[in-house]
């Protein structure tokens, strides 16, 4: 343990905290060039929450479960939210999808065609439609639009459309409802993406209102950015709503979080303690693909990864850090946070576990279970789910 730091006081903030996992991360997944697909995937949603409740079940904190629509569309979905609840989690933020459909080469609530606006605009509020069946917070919203080709559309006009869509849809949220806007760099969008940057997703939630918030995907940026910055600024203007977290080596990689640069993983959650973030509406979701790697095992393990960050993020000595700030002593201060990323939280986060009446070890209770073996032997037939399904 660091100096000045409660290991009470660590352990009870641990015990709090909740992840959202994917529904998609439970699917097959792979990269543009191949799906690679894995015996015992789920072939149905309730096969998803299955292998979510699974995950929950042996890390204690990830009792959320994000849909994406309409990878996960189903009949009935206040039926699928009691079947959620049956297997001990619930459904968390509703993903919306305008970016897998032909009318959207062009773009979706951006596209010059006002018939391919209107058909992206009627998904977005059938997602708002779900999360008042499911009972959901939460309405994500990620867009592919954008441009490959200088002058292949104007910016402009690109940007009126997009709020055009953007408040419509957020005057059809609820009171306890809210939007959250994602950004990403490029891809599949090369020349002018119309969401390029977490400022865009910021403007666009300033003129909308307080519902409105900012999600920080950790792959979205280009190399050498200063996620924790941007981080920072949103908690400081109340407009972060939250994170899609996984790695990054070149671009939107998706891999496990924690996995690439742990260490970077560790800057941002001590931004998210610092700034009280802990304990506002963020919503911490994982956004991965596990492409060859088996799916469960994956997500426990950035679950964990998670876990470590925030444990040693609550360690960083906050009074000797501040102190050597005011003094300007860099080095001082540079070894305050090296000290807590440098503490090895295994031990503490073994105990939070066994306080709450888990396995210490969530790899090795899963690996002990059966699960993934009674999976493989159950889920044979049907179509499994993954990209587009």
């Amino acid at each position: 343990m660091t100096a000045g730091t409660s290991k009470d006081a660590v352990k009870a903030a641990l015990s709090t905290q909740a992840l959202e996992t994917p529904s998609w991360a439970y699917g097959n997944s792979g990269t543009r060039f191949k799906v690679f697909a894995q015996p015992g995937v789920p072939r149905t949603t309730r096969e998803k929450l299955d292998d979510a409740a699974r995950v929950h079940a042996h890390t204690g904190v990830a009792p959320k479960v994000a849909l994406h629509i309409p990878w996960d569309k189903v009949d009935d979905y206040a039926a699928l939210a009691e079947y959620a609840t049956e297997r001990g989690v619930t459904l968390g933020a509703i993903n919306a999808n305008v970016f897998q459909d032909d009318d959207y080469k062009l773009g979706s609530v951006t596209n010059p065609d006002p018939t391919v606006r209107r058909k992206a605009l009627d998904h977005l509020l059938e997602c708002v439609d779900i999360m008042d069946a499911t009972g959901s917070r939460d309405l994500k919203l990620w867009f592919s639009d954008g441009t490959n080709y200088p002058g292949q559309d104007d910016i402009r006009s690109r940007q009126d459309r997009l709020s055009e869509a953007l408040r419509t849809t957020y005057d059809r949220l609820g009171d306890d409802q809210r939007m959250l806007i994602e950004y990403k760099l490029f891809e599949p969008a090369f020349y002018a993406t119309d969401i390029p940057d977490w400022g865009t997703a910021y403007a666009h939630c300033l003129k909308l209102g307080p519902k409105a918030q900012v999600v920080v995907d950790t792959g979205h940026h280009a190399p050498g950015t200063n996620i924790e910055f941007i981080v920072a600024t949103l908690l400081r203007e109340g407009r972060l709503g939250g994170f899609d977290f996984n790695s990054r080596f070149y671009a939107d990689d998706d891999l496990m979080a924690g996995a690439a640069d742990p260490f970077q993983l560790f800057r941002i959650m001590y931004e998210v303690v610092r700034g009280d973030g802990l304990d506002s509406d963020i919503a911490f979701m994982l956004d991965q693909c596990h492409n060859i790697e088996a799916k469960i095992p994956a997500i426990i393990r950035s679950v964990m990864n998670v876990q470590e960050a925030t444990a040693k993020a609550l360690l960083v000595d906050a009074e000797a850090l501040a102190g050597a700030q005011r003094t300007g002593d860099v080095l001082a201060a540079n070894a305050a946070l090296m000290d807590a990323f440098n503490t090895d939280v295994r031990p503490l986060l073994a105990e939070v576990r066994e306080d709450s009446g888990l396995d210490p070890d969530p790899m090795r209770a899963y690996q002990e279970s059966g699960w993934q073996e009674q999976i493989v032997k159950d889920r044979v037939g049907g179509e499994q789910a993954g990209w587009g399904a």
